[in-house]
C-alpha cells in the first residue's frame, strides 16, 4: 500500500453532467482540497479543442486553456492530470511540457483504438508527460484482447496502463485475475485502476485492487459522475487514513463537499440509477439499458431481455442500431416495433372494424392534459379554458387529481400501474392495445377501452380507419392523433413542456420519477423526434381545413406555443352551454 498513489478526477469526470460548466473558485477549491488531503494527482477536465466540440456547449474545463489551468493551481499543489479522448486530440494540441503547469497526460481509447492510442502517447511522452492509456471496455474484452494489450503495452512507451471499469460491472473476486496478469508486464509500467459504482462496488473493487497491488487509483469527491457515479474520494481517504495519518487526512475534502458538492447533487443527481445498475450487471454501455428505461414502454423484464442480447453481441461501446435490431426483432413482445415491417400494419388496419371511439365526438374542441410542470404552474387558467370552451379532455398518465377528464389514458405498463387506481371513476379509461389483459384487469378493476395504433419505433404519421402509425413516442403526443380519430375539430395541448432548454433544477413532469430521463443528450433526441410527430399532427389538422395544433402553456415545441391568454381575454366569451 506504501506506493498507491490517489487520483482525483472529480472534475474531469463530474463534468459529464453539467458539460463541464464549473464555477472557477469550485475548481481551485476541489484542487486545493484534494492536494491538502494527500491526493497525488488531480484531473483537471478534458484537453479538447474547437476542431471537435462546440465552446458553445460545452464549458472551459472540456478544452483546459492553459492560463484557466495556471490560475486553478495558483499556490502549487499534487500534480495536474489532463484526460483526451482518442480520435479528437493530437500530439500538438499540448504544449511541450516545460510549458505547461499540466504533469500527466491521459489517453482514452476502447480496445479497437488501443495501437493509435499508444502511438499518440509517444508523441506526448516525448513532449515531457507522464504519458497513460486509459482502456474502456475492458471487461467486455476477450482474453486474446487482453493477451494483445499486455504485448502492446510491454513495448510501448507508455508510463501508466489504466484499466477502467466502463460500466461498472466488475466485482472483488475477479479483480485479482483482472490485475495480476498487467503487473507482471514488469518495468517501469504502472497500473491504474478507474472503478464505476453501477452495482455499489466501487470500493470494495478499490480494496482488492490495493491488495493486488496496483499502483495508481481513481475516485472522485462525493462520487460526482456520470449516471451512478464513482468511488467517492472521501471514503478511500478515510479508510486509508486509518493507517497512514502522516500521508491522509479527509477532513479538507469533507469541508469541500459541504461547501460545493453538496448542492450540487441536489442540482444534477448523480448516484446509484436503474438504468447504470442494469449496465453493469450486463456489462454494456449504460445508454443501452438507459434507452429501454426512458421509452417508458418496456416491463423491466423485457430490459433484461433486451440487455442480455446486447452483452451476446460484445459491441464496443453505444450502437443505437444495434439497439434498434434489438427491439425490432419483437423480443419486447408483441411489438411490431420496426420501419422493415412496412404497411403491414396498415394493411391490417384497413382490414378491420375501425376503433369504437372514431368519430365518437365529431367536430367538438379537444383538449389533451400532458404532464409537464406547467400544467400545475397554469393549473387555474386551463381550468378556465375548460369551463369557457367545454372540450372533450383526454388526460395521460398522472394528473395528481387535479383535473377529471372524460378519458384518461395510458400505454406504458408502469405507469398503469403506478397510476391507474387514482384515475377518476368519471373517466373512461382508455388503454394501450399491447398492455396485457390480465395486468390491466388486476390494477384497473373496472372496463377499459383499446387505444388503436402500431407501436413502432417510426416517425412517419398515419392514420388508416382510424388506426394510427406510429406510437408517438409519449402518450401525450400520441393522445393529440387519437383526438383527430374522434372527430375533433381544434386540438389543443396543456402541460407538453418539451424536453429541450430546461431550466436548471427542472424536470420533464410536474411529480417525480426516479427513472425520468436525466441524459441531455438523450433528452434532446426524444425532444425532436417528438416535434417531428407533432408537426406531422399539425400538419393533418390543416390538410383537412382545420386549425394547427395548439399548445396553451409555455413549451420548447415554440411553433405550436398559443398562450392560454389569447383565449381568456376573448371578450364575451362565457361558458359553453
Amino acid at each position: 500500500m506504501n506506493r498507491v498513489r490517489l487520483l482525483d478526477c472529480t472534475i474531469r469526470d463530474g463534468g459529464y453532467l453539467n458539460d463541464w460548466r464549473f464555477d472557477e473558485r469550485m475548481v481551485r477549491d476541489v484542487y486545493r482540497a484534494s492536494s491538502k488531503a494527500g491526493v497525488d494527482v488531480v484531473e483537471l477536465g478534458f484537453r479538447g479543442t474547437e476542431r471537435c466540440f462546440d465552446p458553445a456547449q460545452f464549458g472551459p474545463w472540456r478544452f483546459t486553456p492553459e492560463s484557466l489551468l495556471r490560475e486553478a493551481v495558483r499556490g502549487g499543489g499534487a500534480r495536474v492530470a489532463l484526460m483526451a479522448d482518442f480520435g479528437k486530440i493530437e500530439a500538438d494540441d499540448f504544449c511541450d511540457r516545460k510549458d505547461s503547469v499540466v504533469d500527466m497526460v491521459r489517453v482514452a481509447a476502447h480496445r479497437d483504438a488501443i495501437p493509435g492510442a499508444l502511438a499518440l502517447l509517444e508523441k506526448i511522452k516525448k513532449k515531457g508527460y507522464t504519458a497513460v492509456l486509459n482502456v474502456m471496455g475492458f471487461t467486455s474484452m476477450s482474453e486474446a484482447e487482453r493477451a494483445e494489450l499486455r504485448n502492446l503495452a510491454r513495448g510501448s512507451a507508455v508510463d501508466i496502463l489504466y484499466v477502467a471499469d466502463s460500466y461498472g460491472s466488475m466485482f472483488p473476486d475477479q479483480i485479482r485475475g483482472i490485475f495480476e496478469p498487467l503487473l507482471e508486464i514488469g518495468g517501469p509500467l504502472e497500473i491504474g485502476f478507474h472503478p464505476h459504482n453501477n452495482l455499489q462496488m466501487a470500493f470494495a473493487n478499490t480494496l482488492e485492487a490495493l491488495r493486488v497491488g496496483v499502483h495508481y487509483l481513481d475516485a472522485t469527491q462525493f462520487g460526482m459522475g456520470r449516471g451512478a457515479g464513482n468511488l467517492p474520494l472521501e471514503t478511500l481517504l478515510a479508510y486509508l487514513q486509518q493507517s497512514r495519518k502522516d500521508k491522509y487526512n479527509v477532513i479538507p475534502v469533507l469541508n469541500c463537499i459541504d461547501r460545493h458538492l453538496i448542492a450540487l447533487n441536489r442540482q444534477l443527481g448523480w448516484g446509484h440509477q436503474l438504468p447504470y445498475m442494469l449496465s453493469g450487471i450486463f456489462q454494456c454501455h449504460p445508454y443501452y439499458a438507459q434507452d429501454l428505461v426512458e421509452l417508458h414502454e418496456y416491463a423491466i423484464e423485457d430490459v433484461w431481455k433486451a440487455l442480455e442480447r446486447v452483452r451476446l453481441a460484445s459491441p464496443v461501446g453505444y450502437d443505437r442500431k444495434l439497439l434498434s435490431e434489438i427491439v425490432g426483432s419483437g423480443l419486447l413482445g408483441p411489438l411490431p416495433t420496426t420501419e422493415a415491417a412496412g404497411d403491414a400494419w396498415a394493411q391490417e388496419a384497413a382490414a378491420q372494424e375501425p376503433p369504437a371511439y372514431a368519430g365518437r365526438h365529431e367536430g367538438r374542441d379537444f383538449l389533451v392534459l400532458a404532464g409537464g410542470p406547467s400544467l400545475i404552474e397554469y393549473k387555474d387558467q386551463v381550468q378556465e379554458f375548460i369551463r369557457r370552451r367545454d372540450p372533450i379532455l383526454l388526460g395521460a398518465n398522472n394528473l395528481g387529481g387535479h383535473f377529471v377528464p372524460h378519458y384518461h389514458a395510458f400505454i406504458n405498463k408502469k405507469r398503469f400501474m403506478s397510476y391507474a387506481a387514482q384515475a377518476h371513476r368519471d373517466s373512461k379509461l382508455l388503454v394501450g392495445q399491447y398492455l396485457d389483459d390480465d395486468m390491466v384487469r388486476e390494477y384497473s378493476g373496472r372496463e377499459v377501452e383499446r387505444l388503436r395504433y402500431a407501436d413502432r419505433l417510426s416517425s412517419d404519421f398515419r392514420i388508416v380507419n382510424g388506426v394510427i402509425g406510429t406510437n408517438g413516442r409519449t402518450i401525450g403526443v400520441l393522445l393529440c392523433a387519437v383526438a383527430i380519430v374522434m372527430g375533433a375539430k381544434r386540438v389543443f395541448v396543456a402541460g407538453m413542456d418539451g424536453y429541450a432548454h430546461l431550466p436548471e433544477g427542472r424536470g420533464t413532469l410536474f411529480y417525480a420519477e426516479k427513472d425520468e430521463p436525466e441524459s441531455r443528450e438523450e433528452i434532446l433526441d426524444r425532444h425532436r423526434w417528438c416535434q417531428r410527430i407533432l408537426a406531422s399532427i399539425s400538419d393533418h389538422l390543416t390538410a383537412s381545413g382545420r386549425e394547427e395544433l395548439h399548445i396553451l402553456t409555455p413549451t420548447s415545441y415554440q411553433q405550436f406555443y398559443k398562450g392560454l391568454q389569447n383565449y381568456l381575454d376573448v371578450p364575451g366569451l362565457e361558458a359553453r352551454p
